[in-house]
């Protein structure tokens, strides 16, 4: 059967041209590929003869000689140079078959047939050069046909998938990959093969033949076309990229861990929880690291006893019941659906994994010789196996060890279909938990440590809501350092007799348990202070005395002048001056008088008090400012401030009105404008205030101490002048009787006129000038007997032989408090009793009855 070769066949490479000879020695015919191989045109070369036309001078002899032999029957081939038309000079080389011929008359001639000898030797050498690089190649080279099967393959494809290299010849890519990466692949070779597009690091997996290992291929194709561009096949270079894939699974794995560790280090202990830690772990952990995790820490831990039999220490776990108690405190999960611990992988019950895992919030044990409490007794890692009837495959329980110390275990899990735990993800575990670890013994320090800062401001400040008489109290603190909540602002309330209030507010420079622990030392300097009834300023005065000497350390010892120093000296000083820095405060110190609705005023450098009388705008008091505590040099001057019915008096310290964003005046402005409504609860009012400031807490403290003023009523008060005379003695019983009577007080009249009579004896003995007598009633029953006389009564105790002496023991045995103070003209002596509640007073002993006589 007949058929044309396609183009791009081999005669289109070699360029084989042909031409004949007559008898006479003269070209014939002349082909189309002899014009182009010699560059003559048929009608310029048929006539001539080719040695003249072609040859060099130097052979021509010869090749008129190898004519004639052509001619004379003879074949012959061989090389022969020749030369270009032109007159250029460029000579070539051809290889010439000539072979006789005979004419239709009989006559000798000749058939030559010519292959230009370079182009011979370019395809030798391509020949050459592309066996040595499909068969030399270090990579697997494979040629696919149109039809996609195999058509030839060098010996390095033939050692990976096994045989010889012409074993491969026709097959297939499902010979050598199987499944959805052979459909990969061939849905590649024919898209290569149809739009020419080549394709490069192609990624394929598989396993060669008779190896369990997967291997992994980056394979590049690109389209072979004939001489003519036509489509021949496809070729692929094959590289076995195994080592290089797991080099890079390695660099990520090792970027994953190191960018783990990097989140850790920012994720975990950003709070001093221990709960709140525990669950930052498992928000690094899972699902980055693992699918599941939980975290169990100790009871002991949890609960501050650090004590405890069975303490959190490795060296401290009971060996028969296994581990102590742990909590479970945090717990995650990547998987839908999953229990703290899928049962198989649990090791809280018995062994064989029938126990339901740990609640959250539960408290648990693990039994002795599980895996989980030799870690915990151990304080390494240990390998929990799986179940397999569960999904869990492997765990990882890593105890978290802090400072010698283990404070719990945290478990990490990972499901079937994972990659299971190796060398490097257990010391990532062993890490991660170590970080939690120290973030969670932090907080278990903080806590402790919180625990013992709250305990002393608390003993610091004012008891639950402070009462007063006269006075409807509010209050509010907040610390400036929130990390142990106290600091150097406090406010006090102190009952003075007569019904009387002290309102404190101080702001002690400096912050944190210093500032605190220098606040309660003035703190209880100034109810010291208080309860001698001394007039503000003197209050003041006595304070900054305090302040002073607290804030003075003892002075080093002077060296000599060649002795040696002092060892520690310049840490001493460094103490020193923090020491003298921190006792500097500010106080405003203020006393109220119910039945006078009188308050008198001194200030230590502290800002001026607020005061909302009812229908006015709130007013800063002119109370002159003074120079700090503990300044020293300077006196304080008192101002006397008489506050209507329902005023509002508010006390506070700068870190209500004063931030680094806001000047004090603005701060200032805004509190008065906060008190605009002084008529709702005061509970609210506070509210409102630390609401609508911008007081930027978390800069400084604020305290805070409102009262609306609430005076005495007339009918709660008795008040009477009595002249010096014996007979007031009598007088003094009967006003007390018939006051106590109208207020329906009839239990206290005894008592109280037998007190009275005492307190106006000792005035008649000792006193002088006026007495007045005064009785109050509101939360107790106060008597008070004033004088002009500056001699302060003493209790002193009387001899059985002395027929007087024992009034004020008789007073300090029916009175629930007394005592005396100075007043502007005098003295005042005083005595309170509480109110009767109906149940039955209780009988004096025999002791207390003897001690009166």
């Amino acid at each position: 059967m007949w058929q044309s070769s396609p183009p791009g066949s081999i005669y289109d490479y070699i360029r084989v041209a042909s031409f004949s000879i007559g008898p006479d020695g003269l070209i014939e015919q002349w082909s189309r590929r002899a014009a182009g191989l010699f560059g003559v045109a048929a009608h310029e070369a048929v006539g001539r003869d080719p040695v003249e036309a072609f040859l060099p001078g130097e052979v021509r002899r010869e090749g008129h000689r190898r004519i004639g032999e052509v001619l004379d029957g003879k074949e012959w081939t061989g090389l022969v140079p020749f030369r270009m038309p032109g007159g250029d000079g460029v000579h070539g080389l051809a290889e010439i078959y000539v072979m006789p011929s005979e004419t239709a008359t009989g006559e000798r001639a000749a058939v030559c047939i010519v292959v230009d000898v370079r182009a011979l030797r370019r395809i030798e050498t391509d020949l050459a050069a592309s066996q040595a690089i499909f068969g030399q190649s270090p990579f697997g080279f494979v040629l696919f046909g149109t039809d996609l099967t195999v058509v030839r393959a060098n010996e390095r494809f033939a050692t990976v998938f096994g045989g010889r290299a012409d074993d491969h010849r026709g097959r297939t890519v499902g010979d050598y990959l199987t499944g959805a990466e052979a459909d990969r692949l061939t849905a590649t070779l024919e898209r290569v093969l149809e739009t020419g597009n080549s394709v490069t690091d192609l990624q394929l997996v598989g396993t060669a033949p008779g190896d369990t290992e997967r291997r992994h291929w980056s394979m590049n194709l690109y389209r072979v076309h004939s001489g003519s561009g036509r489509p021949i096949g496809i070729a692929g270079l094959a590289t076995d990229v195994t080592r290089r894939h797991t080099a890079a699974r390695e660099a990520a794995s090792a970027r994953r861990n190191l960018a783990l560790l990097n989140e850790a280090s920012a994720r975990i202990g950003n709070s001093l929880d221990l709960e709140t830690t525990a669950r930052e772990l498992l928000d690094v952990a899972v699902p980055v690291f693992c699918d599941l995790a939980s975290v169990d820490l100790y009871q002991a831990l949890l609960t501050g006893d650090e004590a405890a039999p069975g303490g959190w220490s490795p060296l401290s776990q009971e060996a028969v019941g296994g581990s102590a108690e742990l909590r479970r405190v945090a717990f995650a999960s990547a998987v839908s659906g999953a229990l703290p611990h899928a049962r198989g992988s649990s090791d809280s019950g018995p062994p064989g994994g029938a126990a339901a895992p740990p609640a959250l919030g539960s408290v648990h044990r693990y039994p002795f010789g599980s895996p989980c409490a030799t870690a915990l007794r151990t304080g390494r890692v240990e390998d929990v196996p799986g179940d397999e009837r569960g999904f869990v495959q492997s765990t990882l329980a890593v105890p978290m060890v802090a400072h010698d110390t283990v404070v719990g275990l945290v478990r990490f899990s990972r499901t079937k279909g994972s990659e299971p735990f190796d060398a490097r993800d257990r010391a990532l575990a062993t890490e991660l938990a170590a970080r939690a670890a120290v973030c969670i013994d932090n907080a278990r320090l903080y806590r402790r440590e919180h625990e013992r800062a709250l305990i002393l401001q608390r003993s610091l400040l004012p008891p639950g809501d402070p009462e007063a008489a006269g006075l409807d109290i509010a209050c509010r603190y907040l610390p400036g350092n929130t990390a142990n909540e106290v600091g150097g602002d406090w406010f006090d309330v102190i009952e003075l007799p007569g019904h009387r209030t002290a309102l404190v507010v101080g702001d002690v420079m400096g912050r944190g348990l210093r500032a605190a622990v220098a606040m309660g030392e003035l703190r209880t300097a100034v109810r010291t202070l208080a309860l001698l009834d001394l007039e503000p300023a003197e209050v003041l005065s006595a304070l900054d005395e305090v302040a002073r000497g607290l804030g003075t350390p003892g002075a080093a010892p002077a060296s000599g002048g060649g002795g040696a120093q002092w060892p520690g000296r310049a840490a001493h000083r460094a103490r020193e001056a923090d020491l003298s820095e921190v006792y500097l405060a500010t106080c405003v110190y203020a006393v109220y008088d119910p039945v006078t609705r009188r308050c008198t005023f001194a200030n230590a450098g502290h800002l001026p008090p607020v005061v909302v009388e009812p229908g006015e705008a709130a007013t800063l008091l002119d109370v002159p400012p003074g120079m700090p505590l503990g300044v020293g040099g300077e006196p304080f001057e008192e101002v006397e401030v008489e506050l209507k019915e329902g005023a509002l008096l508010a006390l506070y310290t700068d870190g209500l009105v004063e931030s680094r964003d806001h000047p004090l005046d603005e701060g200032l402005a805004a509190l008065r404008k906060a008190l605009v409504e002084p008529a709702q609860p005061l509970e609210d009012v506070c509210d409102r205030v630390l609401g609508s400031l911008h007081t930027r807490h978390g800069e400084d403290d604020i305290a805070l101490l409102m009262a609306r003023i609430q005076g005495l009523p007339t009918e709660a008060v008795g008040d009477w002048r009595l002249p010096r005379e014996p007979r007031s003695v009598g007088r003094a019983r009967e006003l007390a009787r018939g006051q106590l009577t109208s207020w329906g007080l009839d239990d206290l009249v005894d008592t109280t006129e037998l007190l009275v009579s005492e307190l106006v004896t000792n005035a008649l003995r000792y006193g002088e000038g006026e007495i007045r007598l005064r009785l109050l009633r509101d939360r107790t029953l106060v008597c008070e007997v004033w004088d002009a006389g500056l001699v302060q009564p003493r209790r002193r105790r009387a001899r059985d032989t002395d027929e007087g002496g024992r009034g004020l023991q008789l007073v300090g045995l029916l009175s629930a408090a007394w005592g005396a103070r100075r007043t502007p003209r005098g003295k005042t002596v005083w005595f309170e009793l509480p109110l009767p509640d109906g149940r039955p007073a209780a009988e004096r002993s025999v002791e207390e009855l003897l001690s009166m006589f």
